[in-house]
């Protein structure tokens, strides 16, 4: 058997409201509520598994590679929800996107301040 991974936890202040932030951005579905998780199915078989979390939420990274009629898709959702977006991790670059590796890439934020990318060409990929 080859290793996957197979879900991860998404720590969230609403997990409901969470979880479907994900899903209109990136035109996914939430699946019902499995015990205290509310699972939204990632196309390539991951799982991220939104549990609601009192106090403060340590902001993790989450990218999602995507093709490039995705990307137009999804990034026009980012920009029609009014969502401020960057080129860059840092946030140095915002409003625009970047061209690594010859693709195309943004980063946004979800409502726990998790910083989620959209990207086109795996890092390394060259182009």
């Amino acid at each position: 058997m080859t290793v996957q991974l197979n879900h991860t936890i998404v720590a969230a202040h609403d997990k409901k409201a969470s979880a479907h932030f994900l899903a209109d951005i990136l035109g996914l579905e939430v699946r019902p509520q499995y015990g205290p998780f509310i699972p939204v199915q990632i196309p390539n078989g991951v799982t991220l598994d939104y549990m609601d979390s009192p106090g403060a939420i340590t902001p993790q990274h989450y990218a999602f590679l995507v093709s490039e009629d995705e990307f137009d898709t999804i990034f026009g959702r980012i920009r029609e929800s009014g969502l401020t977006y960057w080129a860059d991790p840092f946030h140095r670059r915002p409003g625009e996107i970047n061209h690594n590796d010859g693709g195309r890439g943004a980063y946004f934020e979800d409502p726990n301040g998790h910083s989620l990318e959209i990207l086109t060409r795996p890092y390394g990929s060259g182009g």
